[in-house]
């Protein structure tokens, strides 16, 4: 079978069901290629089961904090429910209620596995089965990524987990370990802790969340080691033995120590999903791309050639492109592409200047992103270390969570910590961290801050309500000093980065 439409999509999670749903309401004709279940990675075993089950530990956790609430808590928590209220999450891994909406939407989809062929040209195969595709304006690669499988002796008969097992079990190990330290390994640490697991965290850096500002993986990890996990740093796994498939593994330790578990699960990373997507086929390898690789794109979402020109018809969006493996930002990257290739095709005029209508520039030092950890991590823009590498003129700001009202009334002994990190000579925010309970939701504020670029002396007049935790951003800019309160015509830069005297600090009534 052959048949020809304006755009085809390879790769059918959220970036891949985005793409095709703009590309359609941009008047254009498109098939949705999909080898497993519509809605991808993020619907089945990664955003949105993990989120649920990690939400039954932090909601008994917030309620173990104020009194009243805790005398009502006559158990531990039920993992049977937690489990129960994960699969009811993941719709039963039925992609049922997904393909209804496609048809809904007027996207085509089309079951199998998608290859390119040739320029503008996918192959699918599903069952012995081939159906070739042509697209007359273009093909977005939208395959997402796969985990990273470390190079281990006995690693491959053991049998370990990856993120997939972990969060499709409905058993909970008696012993678990996680190899990696960032932001998998770190919601799984606290999920199977709080399942009633006995976690060991191996961590072959020199701290958890390394990548994020130091305090927030400092916080974490004293957290999951409080709720009885055990985090070890700057240590790896050398071999692993399993006797039996179903029996306990024991891990060589690179320090020379043994480690007996009931499961691994590798949380190292992930890469790519280019293996098999034909790029070094015969009609492909004058693109010089290969298998494997990260498609690097331009900003407008065009693959890149090994000539570093964009490719008119070939995109990527989401982590096949490794620009920020996230959700969020994929799904922003793919009504990028969406949009632009829409008007491509319709001749209209493609918006590609900065923060324009077909760019995605919120990749390059805009991205927000949470840690579902208890206590959580929110994140947006640049940490201190990335803006002072930049050779930004920077000053950071820290705040203690605890002294705010808002958290007196969220918790007992509520902990945290923000951040913020200001470029002083244009006076806006650069980043801004935020370390505690319920600060997710603090998070969406910073990123209209950084995004807009909005001056310090405006954000006085957003007015916090009292009391939430939202009364932070007022506590720090008061502690910036006066040099944020400067209205435009007074504004001097302050190169040096040294404040001004702070404005007195406000009663916390």
């Amino acid at each position: 079978m052959s048949r020809t439409v304006d755009v085809v999509v390879i790769g059918a999670g959220p970036v891949g069901e985005n793409v095709a749903d703009r590309a359609v309401q941009g008047g254009l004709s498109v098939a949705l290629v999909e080898a497993e279940l519509v809605g991808g990675e993020c619907s089945y075993w990664a955003c949105m089961p993990t989120k649920a089950l990690l939400r039954p530990a932090h909601a008994l956790a917030a309620a173990s904090r104020v009194p009243g609430a805790r005398e009502a808590i006559t158990g531990t928590l039920d993992p049977a429910a937690a489990f129960a209220f994960r699969d009811q999450v993941a719709s039963g891994w039925d992609d049922t209620g997904q393909v209804s909406w496609l048809e809904g939407a007027g996207i085509d989809l089309v079951r199998g596995h998608g290859r390119l062929t040739g320029e503008r040209t996918v192959e699918v195969t599903n069952d012995g089965a081939v159906h070739v595709l042509h697209a007359r304006h273009a093909v977005v690669v939208a395959t997402g990524s796969t985990p990273v499988i470390p190079d281990l002796p006995g690693l491959t008969a053991a049998h370990p987990w990856t993120t997939r097992e972990a969060i499709s079990t409905s058993v909970v190990p008696k012993r678990l370990a996680i190899l990696g330290g960032g932001m998998v390994a770190s919601e799984f640490a606290t999920m199977f802790t709080a399942l009633g697991s006995s976690v060991t965290v191996l961590v072959r850096g020199d701290a958890l969340l390394a990548s994020l500002e130091p305090f927030a993986g400092e916080r974490v990890a004293a957290a999951l080691r409080e709720s009885g996990a055990e985090v070890r740093v700057r240590i790896g796994i050398t071999q692993v033995n399993r006797a039996a498939s179903s029996g306990p593994l024991t891990l060589e330790l690179s320090d020379g120590s043994h480690l007996e578990v009931d499961e691994l699960l590798l949380a190292t990373g992930r890469r790519p999903a280019t293996i098999d997507l034909g790029l070094d086929s015969q009609g492909l390898t004058h693109l010089g791309l290969q298998p494997g690789q990260v498609l690097a794109t331009d900003d407008t979402l065009r693959v890149m050639a090994a000539d570093h020109t964009p490719i008119p018809w070939l995109y990527a969006a989401g982590d096949v492109n490794g620009r920020a493996l996230l959700t969020h930002q994929g799904k922003y990257q793919a009504r990028a592409a969406g949009d632009v290739i829409a008007a491509r095709a319709n001749g209209t005029r493609v918006d590609d200047a900065p923060w324009g209508a077909h760019v995605a520039t919120a990749d390059h030092g805009a991205v927000p992103s949470v840690v579902f950890t208890d206590p959580e991590v929110a994140t947006v823009g640049l940490t201190a270390a990335q803006a002072q590498a930049q050779h930004r003129s920077v000053r950071v700001v820290d705040y203690d969570l605890g002294w705010i009202a808002g958290a007196t009334v969220t918790a007992e002994n509520y902990q945290g910590q923000a951040r913020f990190v200001v470029d002083t000579e244009r006076q806006v925010l650069l980043g801004a961290t935020f370390v505690g309970q319920d600060v997710a939701e603090l998070l969406q504020a910073a990123t209209f801050a950084v995004v807009g670029q909005i001056p310090l002396h405006r954000l006085w007049h957003a007015v916090p309500a009292y009391p939430t935790l939202s009364e932070v951003w007022l506590r720090l800019l008061e502690t910036l000093g006066r040099e944020s309160a400067i209205t435009p015509e007074q504004n001097c830069p302050n190169p040096s980065g040294r404040s001004h005297a702070a404005l007195p600090t406000a009663p916390r009534g």
